[in-house]
């Protein structure tokens, strides 16, 4: 679970990240310089990467740390490696 203030702080990032894109739609739909729309696009996936750390942080903060408390952490920790190499691939 996600505390409320941590998911307001989540929201906020995503709608900023919303706005990103629809800023990188408009770029392209006004034929802006190649490179500034990579540039936009970076910055949208750094955004995006700093929301899944949020989580990812949350998640071990949270529901790992509960599963090794319950003496049951290897599905979990199993999960948790799967998603990290998934998300780094």
């Amino acid at each position: 679970m996600v505390s409320e203030d941590k998911k307001k702080s989540i929201l906020i990032r995503l709608a900023k990240i919303e706005g990103q894109v629809r800023g990188i739609s408009n770029m392209v739909n006004e034929d802006k310089y190649c490179i500034d729309i990579i540039n936009q696009i970076n910055a949208t996936k750094r955004a995006l990467d700093k929301v899944a750390m949020i989580i990812l942080k949350n998640h071990v903060n949270s529901c790992v740390t509960n599963a090794i408390k319950r003496d049951n952490s290897e599905p979990i920790i199993d999960e948790l490696i799967d998603v990290i190499d998934k998300y780094i691939k």
